[in-house]
């Protein structure tokens, strides 16, 4: 990584977690770190207030089938569990996550928890496909597309989702980059350290995501939230 990064376009290079073997303790440890830094910065606040958004007005005695795609350890969900318990919310909890050891990892840490499950699924599977579901969840997770592969994939998704789509992600900032180096002093994680800046360099601008939520043809909201996320909103029209 350069010193002097540039953030003008967003970049195609891969993560290590992207690997569906990372596998062991070194994921383990990287899974808890990622869920304490996203505590630290305000991350799942953002989903659990875009989480109300989306539920503003609806019936609470109807079960609400909600999907949480790239739910690595399971923490969000974890949090949403105990958001639908204080608030009279019926939710089954589903966390969809391509790598088995990730989903393994997720169930273990989530046993007490019996309104949540994991399932290793490809989300470009038939299997995916026949998943019913009222509400989408995307953390840090819709930075891994390319443009064109993400509205391939948002379409279908958001036309089953009849609550709509939660997205929390990165915006692709010099100055969020550089904050992450700092924070990266205190990380001793190879994988964390190395995917997190890539991860701020495949973030989104908010032209870029207001020109996808044009091509899906959805109702959007879009909003930035510290530190250097973008919570948006997505319903179908």
């Amino acid at each position: 990584m350069s010193l002097l990064v540039s953030t003008k376009y967003r970049s195609e290079e891969d993560e290590i977690m992207d690997d569906l073997d990372y596998n062991g303790p070194i994921l383990h440890d990287a899974l808890d770190k990622l869920a304490k830094i996203n505590q630290w910065l305000g991350g799942n606040i953002v989903t659990i207030n875009g989480l109300k958004i989306a539920l503003k007005n609806h019936d609470k005695n109807k079960v609400i089938t909600l999907i949480d795609l790239g739910c690595g350890g399971g923490d969000i969900l974890r949090e949403i569990a105990r958001f639908g318990k204080r608030n009279g919310y019926n939710f089954k909890l589903i966390g969809i996550d391509a790598n088995q050891n990730t989903v393994d990892y997720a169930n273990r840490l989530s046993q007490a928890y019996d309104n949540i499950e994991f399932r290793a699924i490809d989300i470009f599977s038939e299997d995916f496909e026949q998943l019913d579901y009222d509400l989408v969840l995307t953390t840090l997770f819709l930075h891994h597309f390319k443009e064109d592969d993400l509205v391939t994939f948002l379409k279908p998704v958001l036309e089953k989702a009849k609550l709509g789509i939660v997205v929390n992600d990165l915006h692709r900032h010099k100055l969020a980059y550089y904050l992450f180096k700092l924070l990266c002093t205190t990380i001793k994680n190879k994988t964390i350290v190395e995917d997190g800046l890539t991860s701020v360099l495949r973030g989104f601008k908010r032209p870029e995501l207001e020109d996808i939520s044009q091509q899906l043809n959805a109702n959007y909201n879009l909003q930035w939230k510290w530190a250097f996320r973008f919570q948006w909103i997505l319903k179908k029209k």
